[in-house]
């Protein structure tokens, strides 16, 4: 608990205009998200977008991550890498997911896109998971505990008779790109740190459509694949615990996410 960074009024401020432009980010790369569009070309209209907005990608470089962006198509988890192959056609579902530093303040949002006509079970998936996302955030307010949120997500997620990816999880952001704590999208009720105002994390859940378990390419190191190959869907968002519940930061509106 001692270790969750409790943001400061000018520290939150500088969070919240990452936390904006990358939610911007999102709702700008909406418009060039379509099919026979590489994700490669996706990543490269996506970085410049953050440096023409004065921030850069938290992703590129780190730990050797070669991009600004993670693209995750169809039974990828998470940390998909962009690339000139992959090629989006209709059917598919797509997580993208955007960090950016701004004078040195760290925004982290991802959300799901559909390309033409999707099957019902992935049209399904994508509005169970952002359903999922927003009964954890519901769970946001101060003295609450962190357990609650997974505990939500985990019950909804059982009744809807999906898996939640329980290998990774949700974090402290503001001044670093990952700090405590720790947030868990499958946990027990009650359990966990209490949170208090001024504490910012993200929740992203992601959801599955079999198998929970996650398996990691081999080549190269980072693509978190679903292990019996079906559908996953991802939804991130920002979240500021405030006096009376939470400010979802990188919230900018509605746009389409069905093309």
């Amino acid at each position: 608990m001692s270790n969750i960074i409790i943001k400061n009024a000018e520290q939150i401020e500088g969070v919240r205009r990452s936390s904006q432009l990358a939610g911007n980010t999102l709702k700008y790369i909406s418009d060039f998200v379509k099919e026979g569009v590489n994700t490669l070309y996706l990543d490269g209209l996506i970085e410049q977008y953050m440096r023409d907005n004065g921030a850069i990608p938290a992703t590129l470089g780190y730990n050797d991550y070669p991009n600004s962006c993670c693209i995750s198509v169809n039974d990828v988890i998470c940390h998909g890498i962009p690339n000139k192959d992959t090629i989006l056609k209709e059917g598919d579902i797509l997580n993208i997911d955007v960090t950016t530093i701004l004078d040195g303040y760290y925004g982290d949002t991802s959300t799901m896109f559909t390309i033409g006509d999707v099957s019902e079970e992935a049209a399904n998936l994508v509005e169970d998971t952002e359903h999922a996302l927003y009964l954890g955030i519901e769970q946001v307010r101060p003295d609450n505990r962190f357990g609650n949120i997974g505990f939500a997500i985990g019950r909804y997620a059982k009744f809807k008779k999906y898996s939640v990816v329980y290998e990774f999880c949700g974090h402290g952001i503001g001044l670093d790109f990952h700090e405590e704590p720790e947030v868990e999208h499958l946990s027990q009720r009650n359990t966990g740190a209490l949170m208090k105002p001024g504490m910012i994390f993200t929740i992203e859940p992601m959801i599955n459509v079999g198998k929970a378990r996650a398996v990691v390419d081999k080549n190269d190191g980072w693509t978190a694949r679903t292990i019996d190959n079906k559908l996953s869907a991802q939804f991130e968002h920002t979240i500021l615990v405030t006096d009376k519940g939470c400010e979802i930061l990188t919230d900018v509106g509605e746009y389409d996410i069905f093309k």
